[in-house]
């Protein structure tokens, strides 16, 4: 068996999520599908996370083993044909036999599109959130340097949905804004449901000037619960942007060296 790590892109807008489901249609089972259509036999991916309904996927990774040892722009043109126009292949890479998108990851990073002002460009639809009210820049700032580092963000995930730890590391969030157009960048080792879009939400209070920087602080406390933060903002902005992996996991690739990626890689940024 041969191992293949895959960097794909996807229209959120057209799938129930990543994870299959019963009558609805699912980035893994098309993409399965067409692993199938190629080899002949039933092929399981597994991804570096799991996408909600309406999330979009920049430079998702995903994982799967073939009996076949494809010559890899071959496989990236086979795949394709047999994909949707709502999901693409973007890039495959030869990885060790241990290799699992997920569990090898070392982080994952989102970014949340929203976009401020009166009017909406409908050539946004369904790419960003439009959020009417303009953000008061240093309060989004400051609140963001709370939410960065370990804490329990049990209070940013549907009570009913809760795992037993919910302690995460948030290893950077940056917030960046240029006029009608606001991006939140957010690396964690490790995300909740909801986790992210739940983060957005929060932050929109303390951007309206509705709650204070220091609310944030507030809600990592382990006793807050989703109660106690903002709305789960619109699903429709939210990225999966890119994942990094230990660079050994990944066999010799002829233009990108060890020493030009030190011991991170990143597939996406070589897609």
């Amino acid at each position: 068996m041969h191992t293949y790590a895959a960097v794909i892109s996807y229209d959120g807008v057209a799938f129930s999520g990543w994870q299959k489901q019963t009558q609805a249609a699912s980035v893994q089972e098309d993409i399965e599908k067409a692993l199938q259509s190629v080899c002949g036999n039933v092929v399981t991916v597994t991804a570096a996370g799991r996408t909600d309904a309406g999330v979009h996927g920049k430079g998702q990774v995903i994982s799967f083993s073939l009996t076949t040892l494809w010559d890899l722009h071959k496989l990236v043109l086979a795949i394709n044909f047999y994909l949707p126009e709502t999901v693409r292949v973007m890039r495959v890479f030869l990885v060790d036999n241990n290799f699992s998108a997920r569990f090898c990851a070392l982080w994952r990073e989102y970014r949340y599109y929203i976009w401020h002002g009166p009017a909406f460009p409908p050539c946004l639809s369904q790419r960003a959130w439009w959020n009417r009210w303009y953000w008061n820049k240093s309060a989004v700032e400051k609140a963001c340097l709370y939410l960065r580092g370990t804490h329990d963000f049990k209070a940013f995930c549907p009570i009913k949905e809760c795992p037993d730890n919910t302690v995460r590391s948030i290893l950077s969030l940056k917030y960046r804004n240029r006029e009608h157009l606001s991006v939140l960048t957010i690396r964690g080792n490790a995300f909740l449901m909801n986790m992210v879009r739940s983060i957005v939400g929060s932050l929109d209070l303390v951007g309206k000037e509705k709650k204070s920087a220091e609310w944030i602080k507030e809600l990592l406390d382990d006793n807050k619960n989703r109660t106690h933060a903002g709305m789960t903002a619109p699903a429709h902005g939210l990225y999966f942007w890119r994942v990094g992996y230990d660079v050994h996991h990944f066999l010799p690739i002829p233009e990108i060296s060890k020493e030009r990626v030190k011991e991170t890689f990143v597939p996406s940024d070589f897609a």
